[in-house]
């Protein structure tokens, strides 16, 4: 069969079109270190490829998410291990004014410090964490409680300003999502530590029980202090316990779920590297090789395209 001159110039095209693309592929793979740039690649590994990335991503946000919530239960512990030493405090004052042997300046004395520790308690319960309350509820902008005085300074009424649940319409709880359909509630409600067990007409709270402890110290009033006031102290110092400990229990989930979201992430990243990691090493000698194969292409299809028919005269 003759071989022309067209069907040679056809020849050596094709031939350094395809060097050229097997040149250019692996130039690319070896400037983004990444096995495939485009879809038309490998569509099924490519595709895959863009999930788990966006999987990655997807557990970046979970992971901020729960270690927001960590940080966030850390405040509260702390908030209320401080609210527990006042309670501690308030407890030993008021059996020291329930002795009858204090005199009406150590009483008054005893009377200012329970007031100041009323108000470290309020203060522990109204933290604010990363600009937002931490006991407010869903209310997490405004300071959830606030102490009412009266003329002479004393407390009257521990006023609560967060979302409150009596409605039952009412969500008291941040969610927070911590992986893929899977969600849980910081515990946020401030109604759990006012604590009622009374009615609004008779009410039996936090609030009252401190107001009930100053009017008895300013009647002097020994039974009261040293029966159902030193009672009402446990039930309430407990009661902030109780809290804290779920709080603890929902921090040890976080933990938890924090340790999870770290081990997905690194199979995924380990997934993800082997499918479109490349081999450099190996990426680099198929690089040679097809450059060599290019230049090879090159220099031999000039020297045969040189060719003329004074060649043969």
């Amino acid at each position: 069969m003759r071989v022309s001159t067209s069907m040679m110039y056809t020849d050596f095209t094709r031939n350094i079109n395809r060097n050229s693309s097997k040149l250019q592929k692996y130039q690319n793979q070896l400037s983004t270190l990444n096995e495939y740039s485009k879809s038309s690649d490998n569509p099924i590994e490519f595709a895959k490829i863009i999930n788990l990335t966006d999987q990655i991503s997807q557990n970046k946000y979970f992971n901020e998410t729960i270690n927001d919530a960590i940080s966030w239960s850390n405040s509260q512990d702390g908030a209320l291990s401080n609210a527990s030493d006042s309670f501690h405090r308030i407890r030993q004052l008021i059996t020291s004014s329930a002795t009858g042997t204090q005199g009406s300046e150590e009483m008054e004395a005893n009377k200012k410090e329970i007031m100041s520790e009323i108000e470290g308690i309020v203060d522990a319960l109204n933290t604010n964490f990363d600009g937002r309350y931490i006991f407010g509820g869903q209310n997490t902008k405004q300071a959830p409680f606030e102490v009412v005085k009266n003329d002479k300074g004393e407390l009257v009424e521990i006023k609560y300003h967060g979302t409150d649940s009596k409605d039952g319409q009412v969500k008291t709880n941040l969610g927070r999502e911590i992986s893929k359909g899977v969600t849980i509630d910081l515990i946020t409600d401030g109604n759990l530590f006012i604590n009622e067990k009374g009615t609004d007409a008779d009410p039996d709270n936090l609030s009252s029980f401190f107001n009930e402890v100053i009017t008895a110290i300013n009647d002097g009033d020994q039974d009261a202090l040293s029966g159902p006031l030193l009672e009402k102290v446990s039930i309430h110092s407990e009661n902030f316990v109780n809290v804290r400990s779920q709080i603890g229990t929902l921090s040890n989930r976080l933990s938890a779920a924090k340790d999870r979201n770290e081990m997905e992430s690194l199979n995924l990243k380990q997934v993800l590297s082997n499918k479109q990691d490349v081999d450099i090493a190996e990426k680099y000698m198929n690089f040679s090789k097809e450059l060599i194969s290019y230049q090879a292409s090159l220099s031999m299809g000039t020297k045969i395209l040189q060719t003329s028919i004074l060649d043969y005269v």
